[in-house]
């Protein structure tokens, strides 16, 4: 028997039909994900399950075809991840692709007998699905405002849309409540025999209960493959890379910012004054837009943080997204506002926080002695915007709306499909998810390794060059690696290493193996480790390290010396620029 999405669809469309006036026409859950893409993440869930059809229709289909018919052609976010119409759909399918093949490296439950873990292996890999498919449903419930043709107002747990709809963002909403929101909807998708089944098993039904509640801290393995998935989906979806987005690290992303934030603020920002990069008045704390990002960005990759958005419009959706920032009227990140005191006064776009998200209960700087007054770009009119009425007369007709169109293209799709391949085909950094990092790479193999760490590094700005802290600096047109802070970062994000050799020993074997390679250059005595004086500010110091005879090796392109360091002794390198 052909499976029913592999089969010819007569009359089911590929692209949104808007009814009469703009509004969207509900459609099926067949015609839903019958377009060619959805067809392919069908197929690709189906065989990480190896389940006969019935019994995939039963798990996995049947749900999915309820949670299509609900989300409809919604999008899945305003202005971030899979921000047009049919995005919840795809970016839900896509989550549960990936979770089911994450889920291939784990034996579940943790720590039980293996023939529990053969006997409840179906039940897990149905739980991870599940908790990734319903990840972002409560945005329907929350986030999203959706009215009919008549004026009427549709609530998702009345039963899937059932007249021509429209939808618009609600302005003002809390980013964390949709996290909550999905306990009022996943009984819509999962049936009680689903549930019946799921909760004879103890410790997984009290994991998906805690991931379904947004208590991803309480939700174990199955929470942790949840969020994997989503960063995978997302960071494919606005163009990063899927597999550095897998490995990136197990905190949140939330924790990382805010930790960024509080660092800058109480140790590198000044407050307050002309020049500044932000002011602290009695109710809140101002940072000015582009620097805060900007400083944040940086930051956070010189300590090794990965899935950090590389444009400051996705970071402003990230800081929205989870709560750090407030939201303007108009319901965005950025605020404009004029700062007034003694007779000067400028506007800036600011950022706008809670001095206690920074602060706590711990002592905070002397408040602004002037005034900060936002800007209203867009007032509104015409009275309060809470009630019904006013509400739906601000619901944008469908081609009207700023979702863009659906952004999926065959070879975005090969990608995340490439991604999802059999682990042993899939290249990735060791890590405690990845099969490759079961052994270290044989002792030839590893000075290219921390060559290739280097170059993939600087790419991706992971490895920071010339900043006060980095561990890469460029002089007299050579890249020089300070020793042995380079050889301990790498050993530090490469466990094995430290595994197989002693934590005190790892470094010391990855810095003779680089040695072997002959790719840096001597000093006239015969010796490998050149010095370079640094003249800061305040202070001098010396560092050691090696100098790169062929830059190219690590960067196509050559950044400006550290005018802060001077090297003891002439060179002859070869420089990316003359390549």
């Amino acid at each position: 028997m052909k499976r029913w999405w592999l089969k010819p669809q007569k009359g089911v469309p590929e692209q949104i039909i808007p009814a009469a006036g703009g509004f969207l026409q509900p459609l099926s859950a067949e015609s839903l994900l019958a377009a060619s893409h959805r067809k392919r993440l069908l197929e690709r869930i189906w065989q990480y399950t190896a389940l006969s059809e019935p019994q995939f229709d039963q798990l996995y289909l049947n749900p999915i075809r309820r949670y299509a018919s609900y989300v409809q052609q919604l999008p899945a976010s305003e202005s971030h991840h899979h921000a047009y119409p049919g995005g919840m759909l795809d970016h839900g399918l896509e989550l549960v692709a990936c979770s089911l093949k994450l889920r291939q490296l784990y034996l579940l439950p943790s720590g039980a007998a293996p023939e529990d873990q053969t006997a409840q292996a179906e039940a897990w890999s149905a739980a991870i699905a599940y908790g990734a498919l319903l990840h972002d449903i409560g945005k329907i419930a929350v986030d999203l405002q959706v009215e009919y043709q008549n004026g009427e107002v549709w609530h998702p747990w009345h039963g899937p849309m059932n007249q021509p709809y429209r939808f618009r963002f609600v302005v003002g909403r809390d980013y964390k409540l949709h996290g909550v929101a999905a306990g009022l909807l996943y009984t819509q998708i999962l049936t009680p025999h689903h549930l019946d089944w799921l909760s004879s098993y103890p410790v997984l039904w009290r994991h998906l209960l805690f991931l379904l509640a947004n208590h991803y801290e309480h939700a174990g393995t199955l929470g942790e493959l949840v969020l994997q998935a989503d960063r995978v989906s997302t960071a494919q979806n606005i163009g990063a890379n899927p597999t550095k987005a897998l490995q990136a690290p197990k905190h949140s992303l939330q924790h990382h910012l805010l930790t960024g934030l509080r660092h800058l603020v109480r140790n590198e920002f000044k407050l307050n004054q002309p020049g500044a990069a932000g002011w602290l008045t009695e109710d809140h704390l101002w940072l000015v837009s582009k620097t805060a990002t900007d400083k944040l960005r940086s930051y956070l990759l010189a300590q090794s943080v990965d899935g950090i958005p590389s444009s400051n419009i996705a970071l402003f959706d990230e800081l929205q997204s989870h709560g750090l920032v407030d939201a303007t009227p108009e319901g965005k990140a950025v605020w404009s506002a004029v700062v007034t005191e003694d007779g000067w006064q400028h506007r800036f776009t600011f950022l706008r926080l809670r001095p206690d998200l920074i602060w706590a209960d711990e002592p905070r700087p002397e408040n602004f002695g002037g005034t900060v007054g936002p800007v209203m770009e867009h007032p509104q009119q015409g009275g309060s915007s809470e009630s019904l009425a006013s509400n739906r007369q601000q619901i944008a007709p469908a081609e009207k709306q700023t979702c863009p169109e659906p952004l999926i293209k065959d070879s975005d799709l090969d990608d995340l499909m490439d991604m999802l391949n059999d682990p042993g085909d899939a290249e990735c950094e060791p890590s405690p998810t990845c099969p490759k990092s079961a052994t270290a790479p044989p002792s030839d193999a590893k000075g290219l390794a921390f060559i290739e760490w280097l170059r993939e590094g600087i790419h991706s700005h992971r490895l920071v060059v010339n900043d006060s802290k980095a561990k890469i600096h460029t002089v007299d047109g050579c890249f020089f690696l300070v020793s042995p802070g380079i050889f301990q970062r790498y050993v530090v994000e490469h466990s094995e290493f430290a595994d197989s050799n002693g934590s005190s020993e790892a470094w010391k074997d990855i810095q003779r193996n680089f040695e072997r390679l002959n790719k840096h250059l001597k000093r006239p005595s015969g010796q490998n480790i050149w010095s370079c004086k640094v003249k800061g500010p305040r202070k001098s110091s010396v560092l050691n390290g090696y100098v790169l005879r062929d830059g190219s090796v690590i960067s196509t392109r050559q950044p400006t010396d550290n005018p802060f360091l001077r090297l003891e002794g002439t060179l002859d390198c070869l420089r990316p620029a003359e390549m």
